[in-house]
Parts: structure tokens; C-alpha cells; sequence
């Protein structure tokens, strides 16, 4: 079993399901000692990228997915992860993921080691406020406490254009 612990955009049932068909839902979680944070990635008028980074006294819900073999390329292909040369499925940025493991705590299968995408960039930048309403409609959908997607729209971000 290979469990992957998604934490931004992948939270969302949906999209798991269009990217990693044969992938079920496991549970969901917290990393805990991590914090959502935001990376190089794309032009400055995109915003920055979702990612993950260590911090003691933080925390990150996630959604547990049993990622079956035959799904995991394709996801490593949305996220870049398959090649240093973009990120995405045809785009050109400078960076992509890479997998790191980590500890998720779940109130069903207690902690369970998993792996997640970090952004091989460096952390700064501000994500836009699309982004950032797309990420807390996600968590929201995986069930995250109305707390954390609170959190999530409070962030600061990119002005919107009128």
C-alpha cells in the first residue's frame, strides 16, 4: 500500500478521481509539524505555487488516498514530478515536486506513514486569490473543519484585477 497524503487542490474528491482513477479515498488527517506554505513556480501575476514546509506547532489536513502503482505516474505528472524540466502536464515553469514522507495523524488509523508533493522552489510569494478560494473549496469538500478553510481565505494574497 502506498498512501498519499494530498493537501492542496487535490483534496477535492473530484480531481482525485480524474487524476488517479483507481485511487480510493482512505481517510483524512493532519500532518502535524508541517504548515501550508507558498512557492516559486509560475509568473508573479499567477501566484504562488502550494507546498508544503517543516514547522513544529503547525499543522496541514490532508485526504489519504491508497494510491494504486498504475495511477502514481500520472499523478507525478500533474505535479511535475516526473521530470525537472516543468511542471504540469506540458507546461514550462522553472520548478516541480518532489515526494517527501511524512507522518499523517487520523482519528481512524492512527498515524500512518505517507508521501506527499513538496515544491522544489524556494518558499515566498503569494498565491492568488483564485487559488486560494480553489484550495479552501477543496478542503472543504474532503471535509476539513470550517476553522481551516476560515484560515485558508484569511491568507493574504495576490490583488485581483478589476
Amino acid at each position: 500500500m502506498s498512501i498519499y497524503a494530498a493537501y492542496g487542490t487535490n483534496l477535492d474528491p473530484a480531481q482525485m478521481a480524474r487524476r488517479a482513477p483507481r485511487s480510493p479515498l482512505l481517510t483524512t488527517g493532519w500532518l502535524e509539524g508541517w504548515r501550508l506554505t507558498f512557492g516559486e513556480g509560475l509568473p508573479a501575476d499567477s501566484g504562488a505555487l502550494a507546498t508544503l514546509a517543516e514547522d513544529p506547532g503547525q499543522r496541514v489536513f490532508v485526504a489519504l488516498y491508497d494510491l494504486m502503482e498504475w495511477d502514481e505516474p500520472h499523478l507525478d505528472s500533474w505535479e511535475g514530478a516526473d521530470r525537472r524540466d516543468g511542471f504540469g502536464p506540458g507546461a514550462g515553469a522553472a520548478c516541480a515536486y518532489r515526494k517527501v514522507t511524512v507522518r499523517a495523524r487520523t482519528a481512524d488509523m492512527g498515524t500512518v506513514t505517507a508521501w506527499a508533493y513538496v515544491l522544489d522552489a524556494y518558499e515566498g510569494g503569494l498565491p492568488s486569490a483564485i487559488q486560494l478560494g480553489q484550495l479552501a473549496a477543496a478542503a472543504e469538500k474532503a471535509g476539513a473543519p470550517g476553522s481551516y478553510v476560515s484560515d485558508l481565505l484569511a491568507r493574504e494574497c495576490l490583488p485581483t484585477e478589476l
